[in-house]
């Protein structure tokens, strides 16, 4: 018999640290190569871990809600074979996992929020979003009593807090945290309820709480000001329609609209590189790489924002590709962390929900957001040497906002036309 020690994977080179949200195998269960043993989260998204061998699982090191390193070990997994045992953990690991979680701690508390810096008692990111979310003070948190490991306040606590804290007088929210009994601080908060016999009340779920103080801290940050231009597509529509089934044969890849515009955002951006920028306080950040985020509906309602490295060095059967790959483990539940960071600029396809324009909120620290609105048959005026006549073409609106505490009228708008005019000026004819 020997010892395995499953490790925190590394998650991308961004990534330093992920929340503990489930353990999906308990002590004594067996584990299969490449199974599931727990999930994690991130700042944006939710992954699981893998076994790297098949075996027992004879110990967990952490609990949910705790705050894990890369390269920490988190359980062992007891196998078969003649390898040599391990030391036991609680004489080989429990010492070192004290020793970093300690640091670990100290550095949390540096690198914690304004609001929840003063304190002398560890939170989770976790934790703290929630806090922050829910309007939570310093002095309402400290007080809620946690049953996590050492006493600290897990996801239950704080929601329970939460959901007592509405029933309770507001003059003593200290008061009535602490009074609350200890079943009623781990108990989890009832699915939908009925409310006057037709409402019900839904807990947000833990991405759709992130997503909402995004948004509103954007807005907060930023001066949003948006262009609007319409552009006729009727080229690219008549060269899909007549390749998409081709492609798809030699490509393996499905040929979609969205490849096409992402190619077009890209050349865009080298010309007008203004726009692909990101804000540091009263610094102006100046990107080398121009990495695209596509913001992609989740089954759940949700969204999450992927993003295409390097997307300008990409050929159109590249970039199909990258905007299926990332789709479909998007749609799956699949992506990597670092798979959503990194991005200069961010699309956002609207007509998909047959949506004509939309305003879209810039995704910070970024400085722009194209909305792409639906493709429809309108009546239109052409031009021609022989004069002009009315004919059906098939048009769509670019919504553009962008940061006007950086970007102007004239920049904003430049940008945007000139992705008009690459998507205008699409040859008929081209090979891909």
């Amino acid at each position: 018999m020997a010892k395995f020690e499953l490790k925190l994977p590394k998650m991308g080179e961004s990534v330093a640290e992920a929340t503990i949200t489930n353990w999906l195998k308990n002590v004594g269960d067996t584990i299969a190569a490449d199974e599931a043993v727990l999930e994690i989260a991130t700042d944006k998204v939710d992954s699981e871990v893998p076994s790297e061998v098949s075996g027992t699982l004879t110990e967990i090191l952490f609990q949910v809600d705790d705050v894990v390193q890369v390269g920490q070990t988190i359980a062992i997994i007891e196998t078969e074979g003649g390898s040599v045992e391990a030391p036991k953990a609680s004489e080989a690991v429990a010492p070192a996992v004290a020793e970093i979680a300690k640091a670990v701690e100290v550095a949390k508390e540096t690198a914690a929020p304004a609001d929840f810096s003063s304190s002398d008692k560890f939170f989770s990111p976790l934790v703290k979003n929630i806090a922050k979310e829910e309007g939570i003070s310093l002095t309402e948190l400290e007080s809620i009593s946690g049953s996590g490991k050492d006493g600290r306040v897990t996801k239950e606590d704080i929601l329970s807090f939460i959901k007592n804290r509405g029933s309770q007088p507001a003059a003593a929210p200290k008061v009535a945290a602490v009074a609350a009994k200890p079943a009623q601080a781990t108990a989890p908060i009832a699915a939908p309820v009925s409310v006057n016999g037709g409402d019900e009340i839904v807990e947000m779920d833990r991405m759709r709480k992130l997503i909402s103080g995004y948004m509103v801290a954007s807005v907060q940050t930023s001066a949003h000001v948006q262009s609007f231009i319409e552009v006729d597509v009727t080229n690219i529509v008549k060269w899909r329609d007549r390749v998409k089934n081709a492609f798809e044969k030699r490509e393996g890849e499905k040929l979609t609209f969205t490849p096409i515009f992402m190619e077009a955002v890209a050349k865009a951006l080298k010309d007008f590189p203004g726009m692909n920028i990101s804000v540091d306080g009263e610094f102006i950040i100046k990107r080398k790489n121009i990495n695209l985020g596509m913001a992609a509906a989740l089954p759940n309602g949700n969204l999450i924002v992927p993003v295409i490295k390097n997307a300008d060095q990409l050929n159109l059967v590249g970039m199909a590709k990258a905007v299926n790959d990332l789709g479909n483990r998007a749609k799956a539940g699949k992506l990597k962390p670092d798979d959503t960071q990194g991005g200069t600029y961010t699309v956002t396809n609207v007509g998909t929900f047959g949506s004509v324009f939309g305003t879209p909120i810039i995704n910070q620290p970024q400085v722009g957001i194209l909305a792409l609105g639906a493709i429809r048959k309108v009546p239109a005026v052409i031009e021609t040497p022989d004069g002009d006549f009315i004919g059906i073409r098939q048009k769509m609106f670019l919504s553009h906002s962008y940061d006007h505490r950086v970007v102007d009228g004239a920049l904003g708008g430049s940008f945007v036309k000139r992705v008009a005019d690459y998507l205008e000026a699409f040859d008929v004819n081209r090979e891909y």
